[in-house]
């Protein structure tokens, strides 16, 4: 089952907080510096030491000062207008983010809406691919029993309801 929340993703009490990266896991703006705050040194260092993570797939540093244990860095791609490989790359920053979470033993995990931000990725195609790709991966052997969305804002909210609505 996935749970939609509006909130803060760096308050939520699940094992893993998904942070919507860069390749060079560098906190600047958005949620990954929201992450980063709420952290502390220890997540900027440890960041800053990781060798660059690909679009489209993810990388896992410890909390630091969080409320989960780990923080996995899933990178998705900048919105160019849908006909560079958005959509695949999207899901497979979902997906990768989940098979982190699974490989780590996480038994809940909590997302943000990556890509959406600076990146540029319409909100509501990209809960289409979220819901879908969170979905599809909920059934597999070894995922996360709790799968949680956290949005900010109630429009982003409104989005991912639909997308679960539409059966997406």
């Amino acid at each position: 089952m996935i749970e939609l929340v509006r909130g803060d993703i760096t308050e939520q009490r699940v094992d893993a907080i998904v942070n919507a990266a860069n390749p060079d896991l560098a906190h600047g703006g958005g949620v990954a510096a929201a992450i980063a705050r709420a952290a502390g040194p220890d997540l900027a260092r440890e960041s800053a030491a990781h060798p660059p993570v690909p679009i489209g797939s993810a990388a896992a540093t410890t909390a630091g000062d969080l409320p989960a244990r780990w923080v996995i860095h899933a990178v998705g791609p900048v919105w160019r207008g849908g006909g560079e490989g958005e959509p695949e790359l999207l899901a497979s920053a979902y997906r990768a983010a989940l098979a982190t979470a699974a490989r780590l033993g996480a038994s809940s995990i909590a997302f943000p809406s990556i890509s959406t931000g600076i990146y540029g990725y319409p909100i509501e195609a990209a809960a289409g691919v979220a819901i879908a790709t969170l979905a599809a991966f909920s059934a597999e052997a070894g995922a996360p029993a709790t799968i949680r969305v956290c949005l900010f804002s109630a429009a982003d909210l409104a989005a991912y309801e639909r997308a679960i609505a539409a059966g997406r």
